[in-house]
């Protein structure tokens, strides 16, 4: 009975509409005053931020917030697959015939979590990662490999929490909220970037101007407020860390493993 009331009450704050109002209470000067107990509440590291809190004009400022040059190594060696976000691994493995299996419970197929796009095809066998970001993370997404932006996609949709509740107990949320496509072709193979939008994420935003050609930890595009990043790779194209998990928690630009010659 509680869980179904919670759900009902997810259902209803779960429109844009809500998201929208929130987004605009963050992005106001008056939240700035929220700024100091919001970064002590969530245990956020100040200190690697680029600039003072004083200094940020909005909580939403501060939320998108860059960090200081070296807060943050990219893993150099030839080849490597990096994390794009800082992130707890909600779920990890291969795609098995266009299916990604037991996250939180729920099986999804590629056709839903990419909209139908053609490019399904590529990722039918290859190899998944669902990285959640909490509200104490860094919130700004980077390249996972050198490459060229072949194609991007925006894929309209709800808004739902995307922690372990809604992911455990929602229906299929990472295919029915909205969400951001960015295809990167490199070398020998491609990947996919799926920004999954979430309860109380007024946008997802690619930074400007937007680029073209990606160097490795190069930024993206950022969430504002916490959300998720679903990470594919082509089939026989990567040879993954073997000492990942479910559960384990990553940084921006850490080895998730090795991209190979197909």
């Amino acid at each position: 009975m509680k869980r179904r009331l919670l759900r009902a009450m997810t259902e209803l704050s779960s429109r844009k509409f809500v998201s929208k109002i929130t987004g605009a209470l963050a992005k106001s000067a008056y939240s700035r005053r929220f700024i100091r107990r919001f970064a002590e509440t969530y245990g956020i590291a100040t200190w690697e931020a680029e600039k003072k809190l004083e200094e940020y004009r909005s909580l939403n400022e501060f939320f998108t917030r860059r960090l200081k040059p070296g807060s943050r190594t990219v893993d150099p060696a030839s080849g490597s697959l990096v994390s794009p976000v800082d992130a707890r691994i909600t779920a990890c493995g291969p795609v098995r015939d266009g299916l990604l299996l037991q996250i939180k419970g729920q099986d999804y197929t590629l056709d839903e979590l990419l909209n139908g796009s053609p490019r399904i095809a590529h990722y039918r066998n290859g190899h998944y990662w669902v990285l959640y970001l909490s509200p104490t993370d860094y919130h700004r997404i980077h390249a996972p490999c050198d490459g060229d932006i072949v194609e991007t996609e925006h894929v309209p949709g709800r808004v739902y929490p995307v922690n372990e509740f809604g992911l455990t107990f929602m229906r299929r949320v990472l295919s029915r909220n909205e969400r951001l496509v960015t295809y990167i072709r490199h070398g020998d193979g491609e990947l996919a970037v799926v920004k999954v939008g979430a309860l109380n994420v007024s946008s997802i935003r690619y930074v400007e101007p937007m680029p073209k050609v990606l160097a490795r930890g190069d930024e993206l595009a950022y969430f504002e407020f916490g959300s998720t990043v679903v990470l594919l790779t082509e089939d026989g194209t990567l040879e993954p860390r073997a000492d990942l998990k479910t559960g384990d928690t990553v940084r921006m630009g850490e080895r998730l493993g090795t991209l190979i010659s197909k």
